[in-house]
């Protein structure tokens, strides 16, 4: 069944819908004559004064038809449903462990089994062979971050390129042919060792689902020779009413299947002489205070680990060093992923090309195809983003019902030939933000522990270079990554709470008035701009 759902991109909010004469809008308490309440009055500035097109979706689309298309999903990563997972290896000290009391020396000790830690381990091994590596990771290889994604593999190490010039103005040239070199090595890497991660080089199709948006892809467009689609060129490309133009570029992502990436890379350091203990959590560092001294002490329930140097690679995790952790906040992020689409959805949308999608506002989107045996699933997540406070992590955020129930209405809007399509899957994982929107970097105990985070959702790729980057400093050696002014300079901290609530409250308040005031920054956001913390997605 095709239902047509009005986008209503751009609505001026004047005088009718929910916007204007509902309850408690400062409108209807001004014309009831009276004096609007401080909550009237922010709720009224947090609307705006347009409406976006998704704002319209969930206006128009049911939320019944959502909660309906939702109600047999799973409350689980599509992505460990569908694909074999590796036999699990056993903790340090269990019997059969690679390490243990006995055997808890190493060169190097790579501390998370994540992208970041397993490419760190792979790449110690693939330039020097004899190096005793021992990656400690404290549930399984590639269950967080790694294995919940989009499967975004995008070259950009920066989040963008107008991110990256704000941030790294003198070298964000070099960082875009950087990003695409390590990019390139990804590929090769999976080719070499035959790693099953579905990588597509697809490509990515940016959309405009605001007439602002138009204008700013045909100002991206001018002078490179690319196209800005719109009306039937779009529709041929991806059959979307929701959509007003779009801007294909080949080289802006390949897409892959996340866990099996990670499992992959997981295999590969595991066959390269790699020691892999799973279900070890690290639960303190003792420090060595200068060159040349005592080596690093890790501390584990099943005993200490006494290596040489190390590698902090948990990400959103409290980190080891102390006064790292005020760099980073967790934010959780949403998906949900279809039931196979019979051919006859598929063909209603087109999407030949099987790129991924991703539009334009502050709370973007991010869609891509899943190609099966049983047909064509579509995955949709982004849009909202959760901070709790005090930078907890617990598993009940990894589900949200009200961010599932957009997500799901966004997607009847954006494929109203889809309308009936019900979802298997629904889940949520947590995001290590920090303030400038890429990766950091650390080298402490007299340059024996490395340490990078703060990848904010860019982590499939660039984790790879982080991993680089962080074995040229324990190298000891100056080299281009070393004195690169993105690893040299951290971003500004995030204050202690209650501040940074407040602070990310705020700020997430003002990206939603900007969406809805045509991409227009307020006050608050230029201000975040000015000081160095803000980011136009």
């Amino acid at each position: 069944m095709s239902t047509d759902f009005p986008t209503g991109a751009g609505t001026e909010r004047t005088g009718t819908g929910p916007a204007a004469g509902s309850a408690g809008s400062a409108g209807s308490a001004g014309s009831a004559g009276l004096k609007p309440t401080p909550r009237s009055r922010v709720r009224a500035w947090l609307r705006g004064p347009h409406e976006t097109a998704f704002d319209v979706a969930e206006r128009q689309v049911p939320e019944a038809l959502a909660a309906r298309n939702l109600a047999g999903a799973r409350q689980s990563v599509y992505w460990w449903d569908t694909a074999e997972a590796p036999e699990a290896l056993p903790a340090f000290g269990a019997p059969g462990a690679q390490a243990g009391p006995g055997a808890n020396t190493a060169d190097l000790a790579v501390v998370g089994g994540g992208y970041t830690g397993l490419w760190t381990a792979l790449m110690a091994k693939e330039r020097d062979p004899d190096r005793d590596v021992l990656l400690l990771e404290g549930a399984r290889c590639g269950w967080a971050a790694s294995g919940r994604n989009g499967g975004f593999l995008e070259p950009s190490l920066t989040h963008g390129d107008s991110n990256g010039e704000q941030h790294a103005p003198s070298e964000n040239a070099r960082l875009r042919q950087l990003g695409a070199a390590n990019a390139r090595e990804i590929a090769a890497t999976i080719e070499r060792y035959g790693i099953d991660a579905d990588y597509r080089a697809s490509g990515e199709l940016i959309l405009a689902s605001e007439p602002h948006q138009v204008d700013e892809l045909r100002a991206e467009a001018s002078g490179t020779g690319q196209e800005v689609l719109t009306g039937a060129a779009l529709r041929a490309r991806v059959d979307s009413p929701l959509y007003l133009a779009g801007l294909f570029d080949p080289d802006a992502s390949a897409i892959v299947h996340p866990t099996r990436l990670a499992w992959g890379l997981r295999r590969a350091a595991l066959e390269a002489g790699v020691r892999i203990v799973e279900h070890t959590p690290v639960r303190g560092l003792d420090q060595p205070r200068a060159h040349g001294l005592r080596p690093v002490r890790l501390r584990t329930d099943g005993g200490d680990v006494v290596a040489q140097q190390a590698v902090l690679a948990t990400n959103v995790f409290p980190s080891l060093i102390r006064r790292l952790r005020r760099y980073t906040v967790p934010v959780y992020d949403h998906a949900i992923v279809t039931e196979p689409l019979t051919p006859e959805q598929e063909a209603a949308i087109g999407w030949a090309g099987r790129e991924g999608l991703a539009d334009m506002n502050s709370r973007f989107h991010y869609i891509r195809p899943i190609d099966t045996p049983e047909g064509l699933r579509i995955l949709v997540g982004g849009y909202d983003a959760h901070y709790h406070f005090g930078r907890t992590l617990r598993r009940e955020y990894e589900h949200s019902p009200a961010t599932a129930r957009r997500l799901a209405q966004h997607f009847a809007a954006i494929f109203p030939q889809l309308a009936d399509v019900r979802f298997t899957h629904s889940w949520g994982g947590a995001i290590d933000t920090c303030s400038r929107f890429f990766s950091f970097f650390d080298l402490t105990c007299g340059g024996r522990v490395a340490s990078a985070a703060g990848f904010t959702g860019l982590g499939v790729g660039a984790t790879r270079f982080a991993a680089n980057v962080m074995l040229d400093l324990l190298s000891g050696e100056r080299t281009e990554l070393t004195e690169l002014e993105i690893v040299r300079k951290k971003p500004i901290p995030f204050p202690p709470e209650p501040l940074a609530w407040l602070g990310i409250r705020t700020t997430t308040a003002a990206m939603i008035r900007s969406d809805r005031n045509r991409g227009r920054r307020g006050p608050w956001l230029r201000a975040m701009d000015a000081v160095g913390m803000g980011f136009d997605s």
